[in-house]
């Protein structure tokens, strides 16, 4: 009886290695754009050396705009302490690229906004609902979070700090 969980442990390792290997081959592949049209690979944005923010979001999501709107007040000084890098992935589909630019430019958010109308990025790493926030650090993952309620900018700001200090 042992060895038939041990053997069925083994699988169920074997898969979930074979999956993150998956999503990170399927990763290397993923490009977004930002509004002026530059590419930026998003393997490269992960392995930065300087911890990365990555929140998506969409026009019609309040929580998403919300969050977005909050971090957008502390962005400033979350870049001085902690060299942090935000970007702001979109997915609204590609009929909605303008609105979103435009709101993105009217609330004066000073991050790097990227646009994933297919919805790949999200589809690679397996989110299911947005507002969706992912914390990277050289090319780990430190923190996760999904939803949006007041304060949890705080709490992002701690995660980042105990994770880099």
């Amino acid at each position: 009886m042992f060895n038939f969980f041990k053997n069925i442990f083994l699988v169920l390792i074997t898969i979930l290695i074979s999956n993150a290997s998956f999503a990170q081959d399927n990763l290397n592949e993923i490009k977004l754009k930002n509004a002026k049209g530059k590419v930026v690979q998003m393997s490269d944005v992960m392995q930065s050396d300087k911890p990365v923010i990555i929140s998506f979001w969409a026009t019609w999501c309040s929580p998403c705009l919300r969050e977005l709107d909050a971090v957008n007040e502390v962005y400033e000084s979350w870049q001085e302490k902690l060299g942090v890098t935000l970007y702001a992935v979109c997915v609204d589909d590609a009929r909605s690229k303008a609105k979103a630019v435009s709101l993105a430019k009217g609330k004066g958010w000073n991050y790097e906004i990227l646009y994933d109308p297919n919805q790949d990025l999200k589809r690679v790493l397996n989110i299911i609902n947005i507002p969706y926030t992912l914390v990277y650090h050289k090319g780990k993952l430190i923190y996760k979070h999904t939803g949006y309620s007041p304060g949890s900018e705080d709490v992002l700001f701690e995660k980042i700090q105990a994770a880099i200090l």
